[in-house]
């Protein structure tokens, strides 16, 4: 039997457990890729809205500049020559640029018979707008940067996956049926799971949601109705019980509920794995998860233990 790739660095597909587990590690890497993606729409749509409220504020304290300018150049006028229609005072030159009017000004020598309450509203003004200049030009950078990153996870998340599909294409159909059992392992048969689990309060919903998409597929980025990623899975199952999670499984452990210890666990907490975490599931009780977990399986009930642990939350 030939290699499962032209890779030398595949394993041979002679060797069942090592081309299940290299399909598996690309698996998780793609959906980890995933994940980041998600995270990463979560920070463009955060920025996206401080950038507008930015742009606002500038636009707001530009006005708030012009007024104070034309206050000062009106004292100016007044005093020194009393009419509000001169463009020159002196040597200051009535300016377009907020900055070298601010410099023209400050230089006059007699620049301190000028109210100095109205200077001092001008500067600081002026002070101001270019604070918020500058965090605007910040906040377009970072956007940019965070729409390159989403490129970047989201052609990551299509390379893993176009790789494990790749091995599996090479697959003869005994050995195909050989890697799928192995991917079965650790999973509830469809006799198993259960048609209903009891659950307090909103988490009903949630648990009932859940267990109803078991058999549905996994789709990198899906959130339903008939395929999901696992924090597609999570966020619309609590969407039921009318609680918004975030929509990635790392947003979801940092800020989807309280926190509970695995030995509180009760139906509806979200359970999540692997460091940095990539990964969620919505525990059932009888020590058992209810998940989207790769493409292999899809949407399937497995142990709660089944994958490294990294923490649960009680969302609601």
């Amino acid at each position: 039997m030939g290699p499962a790739s032209a890779d030398p660095d595949e394993p041979g597909v002679d060797d069942i457990d090592e081309v299940s587990q290299r399909v598996d590690d690309l698996w998780h890497e793609a959906e980890q890729a995933q994940e980041r993606h998600h995270d990463a729409k979560i920070v463009l749509k955060d920025l996206r809205r401080e950038l507008r409220g930015l742009r606002t504020d500038q636009e707001t304290q530009a006005e708030q500049v012009d007024g104070a300018q034309a206050q000062v150049e009106d004292s100016i006028v007044s005093q020194y020559t009393g009419s509000a229609g001169v463009g020159t005072v002196g040597e200051l030159a009535v300016s377009d640029d907020p900055g070298a009017f601010l410099s023209d000004l400050s230089t006059m020598t007699a620049w301190n018979e000028v109210q100095d309450d109205l200077f001092d509203d001008y500067s600081t003004a002026l002070a101001a707008l270019g604070l918020r200049e500058t965090a605007t030009a910040d906040r377009a950078d970072e956007l940019v940067a965070v729409e390159e990153r989403l490129r970047e996870e989201k052609e990551t998340v299509e390379e893993k996956a176009a790789e494990a599909q790749d091995i599996l294409d090479d697959l003869e159909a005994e050995e195909r049926a050989q890697l799928e059992a192995a991917a079965a392992e650790g999973t509830a048969s469809p006799a198993e799971v259960p048609a209903s689990v009891p659950a307090s309060g909103r988490a009903q919903a949630a648990v009932d949601y859940a267990l109803a998409q078991v058999g549905d597929a996994y789709v990198y980025g899906a959130s339903g109705p008939d395929a999901f990623d696992c924090s597609g899975l999570t966020s619309m199952a609590w969407a039921q019980a009318g609680v918004a999670l975030p929509r990635s499984s790392g947003a979801q452990m940092a800020g989807g509920g309280t926190p509970v210890s695995m030995s509180d666990l009760q139906p509806g907490d979200l359970v999540f794995y692997y460091s940095p975490v990539s990964h969620v599931a919505l525990y059932i009780g009888g020590g058992q998860i209810v998940h989207a977990a790769n493409p292999g399986t899809g949407v399937a009930v497995a142990g709660v233990t089944s994958m490294p642990v990294s923490g649960a939350v009680r969302p609601g």
